[in-house]
């Protein structure tokens, strides 16, 4: 098995790489700078690994750089302004893709623009293979398989602590600051809408006594849930207090100025809880809870794991989310090996 990495010189990318390694899967690091990809290869200590240089600008190098690979994990972001190019380098060299973008608008453009291009071709395009939105989409289906029929889904990504984000994370989030102030997308009656208010403004996290406030945030399993389960209203938010952070300007060379990412230590710190609230359409509830350390760990163990499963247990091909690709509680089992722990409540507990 053969497993391309473009971005592999990112912080992500490293991440992904020592995953591989782990593993003991093949890579092949893709990216636009050869002596970044040496330093990358040089820190996984993959230093037989082939490199292979191409910019998002080249269709040809790009599709030069996957030929021959079983897979490609693109961890290069801002995905917005690059990441099509990237995906449809894979398709054009027959490579199973996933990348670990957690843009929304992005992850919906790539489903809308990639789906028949991607069957034609039979290659599967799983988009938003990160820590919140494979858990979370998978734990969607496994709620909606319980309650039968679904009236509305709204998801909560809460994070503490972790040492701050990446360079790659804070030029994708500058790159696409005026969707997330103003909330993302919402799934409504049969479409994807912007700018719709929350339903709801208070949640009650697992633990806590008392609701946290919260705010409509653009979380990727808004666009992925809608398409394996039939549901009217899918919304996504997040802690309300991140509000405040997103006014701090994020200038080019304010993100230059920071570390490349959290050290080790800070990340395996650092806790996540996402949280599924599942609503029947006969009036029942019910709710998922995802919990682990360490996003970009947790990111890169899902990513390996995603594109390694489209190599070896064939989706079907076409642009799918994480629950039209994978076997949900299959993949949520490996997981916990991993530190991530994951229960459904019924309605009493929400």
């Amino acid at each position: 098995m053969k497993i391309a990495v473009y971005g592999a010189s990112g912080y992500q990318g490293k991440l992904v790489l020592t995953e591989l390694a782990r593993r003991d899967i093949e890579p092949v690091l893709a990216g636009r700078d050869l002596t970044r990809l040496e330093q990358a290869a040089s820190a996984a200590g993959l230093l037989d690994a082939e490199r292979r240089v191409a910019g998002t600008g080249d269709h040809a190098a790009l599709v030069r750089a996957f030929r021959g690979c079983d897979g490609v994990i693109n961890c290069a972001g801002p995905f917005t302004s690059s990441g099509e190019a990237v995906v449809r380098a894979a398709i054009a060299a027959g490579c199973h893709y996933v990348d670990t973008s957690g843009e929304q608008l992005y992850i919906k453009k790539i489903f809308d623009t990639f789906a028949t291009e991607a069957q034609n071709a039979g290659v599967t395009v799983v988009p938003a293979a990160n820590d919140g939105c494979v858990p979370v989409d998978l734990m969607a289906r496994v709620l909606a398989d319980h309650l039968g029929s679904v009236e509305e889904i709204i998801t909560t990504h809460v994070i503490v602590g972790g040492g701050g984000m990446s360079r790659g994370s804070l030029r994708s989030l500058a790159e696409t600051i005026d969707a997330v102030k103003a909330g993302g997308l919402t799934y409504d009656d049969g479409d994807w809408r912007p700018g719709m208010p929350a339903r709801r403004t208070a949640i009650r996290l697992p633990g806590q006594s008392e609701a946290t406030p919260v705010m409509a945030f653009p979380v990727p399993e808004v666009v992925t849930i809608p398409r394996h389960i039939r549901v009217r209203h899918v919304e996504g938010l997040t802690e309300a207090a991140l509000g405040d952070r997103l006014n701090i300007p994020l200038t080019p060379e304010i993100i230059e100025s920071l570390p490349e990412g959290p050290e080790e230590d800070s990340r395996r710190s650092q806790r996540f809880t996402y949280v599924i609230d599942a609503s029947g359409t006969d009036g029942r509830r019910a709710r998922g809870i995802v919990q682990g350390p360490d996003t970009y760990g947790t990111t890169a163990v899902i990513a390996v794991e995603g594109a390694r499963r489209l190599i070896v247990e064939p989706a079907k091909p076409g642009v799918l989310a994480p629950a039209q690709a994978y076997h949900p509680i299959a993949f949520l089992d490996v997981l916990i090996s991993h530190g991530i722990q994951w229960i459904t409540e019924d309605a009493s507990a929400t």
